[in-house]
């Protein structure tokens, strides 16, 4: 008995030394559970939620009152960029273009002339941007105008065609300075590019007969709209030999000589205002002023290429935008 008490004891012991050389924990008493007190923390999570709400509460009850900052005047900057540039380099894309004033804009161009070394009597244009939105999703419709500038771009006189089948009129329309005056003979001359002329006109009683020249005259075709449809020969001929023709294109634009770079600025300005104010007197009646048709005005200064810079083949274009054009130039009808 004894020796198997013995042997017993041994083999436990084996065990024993066996578990301790492996790792595993020997746990000589039983684990205890240790009690988990909640109530506390619960009572200080309920009391930091009171006092979130109560700071909520606060906020809603005290608002800050919200600063009307006056921006009408100013350009918006691109991105985090400036409001202006603070030198003459810079990323010009990242900028509001700059605007001029009408006498600035000039004498920039000419300034520009003179640091390029090109003619003086270079042309000089304008891009007339209108606004022909009318009520009820309507547009204004496109126009065809001649007037007279006070201080011509030509030297010399358009030449004009007159189209008639009397031969007393064909023959004082030539005394009165008609480049070429005739009746139906001179269709086909025309359509063979044989005759050609700067402006067309002709009397009611030919006019039906002219249809074949819609094609190959198009803008120039005579319409009454235009003044070159009339039995006075005389006034339409005064009208369109010393005329500047001037018409809508690309649905709003008006794109037209007014001077040379050369002329002096009080004739310049002279033109352009004899443009803007019969641009104006196209508009609707009901339409308002000259403010709600005129929208931007660009002068451009055609150039000959003088550098590796060139917006156009052969050319160099100079944009420059003017500000508030009807209340410089339009009337105030």
């Amino acid at each position: 008995m004894a020796t198997c008490a013995r042997t017993a004891w041994k083999v436990l012991a084996g065990c024993q030394r066996q578990l301790l050389g492996a790792g595993a924990p020997v746990s000589h008493t039983a684990p205890r559970s240790l009690p988990v007190r909640t109530f506390a923390a619960l009572k200080v999570q309920r009391k930091g939620r009171k006092e979130e709400e109560a700071k909520k509460e606060a906020k809603k009850e005290v608002k800050k009152e919200r600063k009307v900052v006056d921006d009408a005047d100013r350009h918006k900057p691109f991105g985090k960029t400036a409001w202006a540039p603070v030198d003459d380099v810079y990323v010009m894309r990242h900028y509001p273009r700059t605007v001029y004033g009408a006498a600035e804009t000039i004498n920039m161009l000419k300034r520009f002339q003179e640091l390029d070394f090109t003619p003086r009597d270079q042309p000089l244009y304008i891009d007339l941007r209108l606004d022909m939105t009318l009520e009820k999703k309507k547009k204004l419709n496109a126009f065809v105008s001649t007037v007279h500038l006070p201080h011509p771009i030509r030297k010399q006189l358009n030449r004009v065609l007159v189209f008639t089948e009397d031969a007393d009129q064909a023959q004082a329309a030539r005394e009165k300075g008609a480049a070429i005056a005739g009746g139906v003979e001179l269709i086909q001359p025309i359509l063979d590019g044989d005759i050609s002329a700067d402006f067309y006109v002709a009397v009611p009683d030919i006019l039906p007969k002219l249809v074949p020249l819609k094609d190959k005259l198009r803008k120039k075709f005579p319409k009454s709209k235009r003044g070159s449809v009339s039995s006075n020969i005389a006034q339409m001929l005064k009208l369109f030999q010393g005329g500047h023709q001037y018409f809508v294109e690309s649905e709003c634009f008006i794109r037209t000589q007014i001077a040379t770079l050369d002329m002096p600025t009080e004739h310049i300005f002279a033109n352009l205002q004899t443009v803007l104010t019969d641009v104006c007197s196209h508009r609707p009646a009901d339409l308002g002023t000259c403010s709600t048709v005129l929208r931007d005005l660009y002068f451009k200064s055609m150039l000959p290429s003088a550098g590796c810079f060139s917006l156009l083949p052969s050319r160099r274009l100079y944009c420059i935008q003017v500000k508030e054009i009807y209340q410089v130039f339009a009337p105030s009808t």
